[in-house]
C-alpha cells in the first residue's frame, strides 16, 4: 500500500498511514486468545476465563495497543523506505471518519526531518593554542602551596593578617534576628583563602584575640543562600585566638608525607613536575575544545528543528528543578517558566546537528580501540583493570559515554588539522587560570569593534 508524504515547510512533513480493518480486527483476536490461556480471574482456574469475559475486560486497551504497534511498524518502514533522517518523534492523529475509505483507519504522523546543514570556510579560524613549559618556577609555587596545605598555626598577641588562622565565634542578625547558617562557634578562617565573603575577612583584619566586633554585611543577590541573598545583615564576631602559620621545611620527612619513600627531593619534584605537566595536557585540551565549538557554533547554518529545540528547552528545564530540589527548594518556590532556557537551548541543538554532521561527512567516529584505550586508562586505578575492562565490554550501553568521547577528540583533532593554529608563549600560572578562555577574549574583541 503506497503512503503519502506530503512537505508542509522546510523540515515539516506529514505522512498518511492506512490500517486495514481486517488487519486490526486479526491481531486483536490472536492477541485475546493468547492473553486468554494466563489471565487470572476470581472464580475462575488459570486459562479457563471465558472469551467473553476476556473480550469485556482486555479488548478495548488490546485494540489500542494493537492500532499503535501497526501504526509505528507502517511509520517506520516508510521512514526507512524514503531514507528520511527523523528530527524528533512524530505526532499522530486520527483522521476524520469521512476521509477514510470502507474498511480502513487513517491517520496522520506529523515530523520535522534533519535540515542542510552548511559551514563557513574552517580554514579562516584561527585557534590559539598557549605554548607553556613547566619550569624550576613552576615546580617551586606548587611545593610552595603543598606546603601551605599542611601548615601548622602558632598562637600570636598581635593583628590578624594576610594567611594568618582566625578562630572565632561570630552571629549575624537580619533585622535583629540571627538566621539560619549565620552562626559559627570556633569557627577557624584562614585570610586570604576567600572561603568567606570579602566584607567578612576585612571585618577580621588587624583583630587580635579577646576583640569583639560587629559590622553589617550585604549578601550578593546570587547568594546559594536563599533567605539572605540581596539582604545586608549585622554581624558579631568574638576572636579566640590568631594563629601565625608554620610552614614545614622541605626536606625528605616532607617529601615522604608526599608519597615519596625514599624522601628525595629530586624525585619529589621530579613527580611534581609529572603532574603539573598532566594537568597542563587536559588543560590545553579543554581551552583548544572550548574554541573549536565555538567556532563550530559560530560558522554552521542549518533551521532549526522545532521539536529538537522544544525537546532540548523542556530537558534543561526539568534538570534545573531537579537541582533546585536537591538545594531544598519546594515547588512552590521554583517558578520560572521553560521559554528561559530557549535561546540556549537553540545553541545547543546548533551544535549538536553541525557535530553530527562534520562526524559524519568526516568519518570521525569512535574506533574500537580509541574506546578500550580510554576505558583502560580508567582501569588502571582500580586492583583489577582487567575485570574493570570486561565488565565496561559485557554490554554496549556502558561504552556510551566513552565512545562519545573518543568521536569528540576526534572532532577535535580534525579541527585542529582544518583550522589555523596560533602558537602563544604564555607562563603555567596564567594558562592554569580558571578565568582564562580565548572564545571569551574573542567574544570582548568583538564587542568592542
Amino acid at each position: 500500500m503506497q503512503t503519502m508524504i506530503e512537505t508542509i515547510s522546510e523540515l515539516e512533513r506529514r505522512m498518511a498511514l492506512t490500517l486495514l480493518h481486517t488487519d486490526v480486527e486479526r491481531e486483536v483476536k490472536k492477541r485475546l486468545n493468547k492473553l486468554s490461556k494466563t489471565a487470572k480471574m476470581s472464580g475462575f482456574r488459570p486459562g479457563k476465563v471465558p472469551m467473553k469475559i476476556i473480550a469485556e475486560q482486555y479488548e478495548a486497551q488490546v485494540r489500542n495497543d494493537v492500532v499503535i504497534d501497526q501504526i509505528n511498524t507502517r511509520f517506520g518502514e516508510t521512514v526507512r523506505e524514503h531514507d528520511l533522517r527523523l528530527a524528533g518523534s512524530p505526532r499522530v492523529e486520527p483522521k476524520p471518519a469521512s476521509e477514510n475509505d470502507d474498511g480502513e483507519i487513517g491517520f496522520w504522523a506529523m515530523f520535522e526531518v534533519y535540515p542542510e546543514v552548511k559551514f563557513d570556510d574552517f580554514s579562516e579560524v584561527e585557534l590559539v593554542r598557549p605554548k607553556v613549559d613547566v619550569d624550576n618556577i613552576d615546580i617551586d609555587r606548587t611545593l610552595q602551596v603543598l606546603r601551605k596545605q599542611r601548615a601548622t598555626f602558632t598562637p600570636v598577641n598581635r593583628g590578624a593578617q594576610e594567611g594568618d588562622q582566625a578562630i572565632c565565634d561570630f552571629t549575624g542578625y537580619l533585622d535583629g534576628v540571627p538566621f539560619d547558617g549565620g552562626m559559627g562557634v570556633d569557627f577557624a578562617i584562614i585570610l586570604g583563602e576567600k572561603k568567606m565573603l570579602p566584607e567578612f575577612e576585612a571585618a577580621l583584619q588587624g583583630m587580635k584575640a579577646g576583640e569583639n566586633k560587629t559590622f553589617p554585611l550585604t549578601f550578593p543577590e546570587n547568594y546559594h543562600g536563599r533567605e539572605v541573598a540581596g539582604k545586608t545583615a549585622e554581624f558579631h564576631i568574638t576572636v579566640k585566638e590568631i594563629g601565625e602559620p608554620q610552614l614545614p621545611p622541605l626536606n625528605e620527612a616532607f617529601a615522604r608525607l608526599l608519597g615519596v619513600k625514599n624522601g628525595s627531593i629530586d624525585e619529589l619534584r621530579a613527580e611534581v613536575k609529572k603532574n603539573l605537566e598532566l594537568q597542563l595536557k587536559h588543560r590545553l585540551e579543554n581551552l583548544i575544545k572550548d574554541q573549536v565549538m565555538a567556532a563550530i557554533r559560530k560558522h554552521v547554518k542549518a533551521t532549526l528543528p522545532k521539536a529538537m529545540v522544544e525537546d532540548e528547552t523542556r530537558d534543561m528545564a526539568q534538570r534545573m528543578t531537579e537541582e533546585l530540589k536537591r538545594q531544598g527548594m519546594t515547588p512552590d518556590d521554583i517558578k520560572f517558566s521553560p521559554e528561559v532556557f530557549r535561546k540556549q537551548a537553540e545553541e545547543r541543538v546548533k551544535l549538536a546537528l553541525a557535530v553530527r554532521e562534520l562526524v559524519s561527512a568526516n568519518h570521525l567516529q569512535a574506533k574500537k580501540d580509541q574506546v578500550r584505550s580510554l576505558i583502560a586508562e580508567v582501569a588502571q586505578t582500580y586492583e583489577e583493570p582487567e575485570a574493570v575492562i570486561r565488565w565496561h565490554f559485557e554490554k554496549p550501553e556502558r561504552l556510551a559515554n566513552y565512545e562519545a568521547l573518543a568521536t569528540e577528540r576526534n572532532l577535535i583533532e580534525w579541527a585542529q588539522t582544518t583550522m589555523r593554529i596560533a602558537e602563544k608563549p604564555m607562563t603555567l600560572e596564567i594558562v592554569m587560570d580558571p578565568k582564562l578562555s580565548f572564545v571569551k577574549e574573542e567574544n570582548e574583541a568583538n564587542a568592542v569593534a
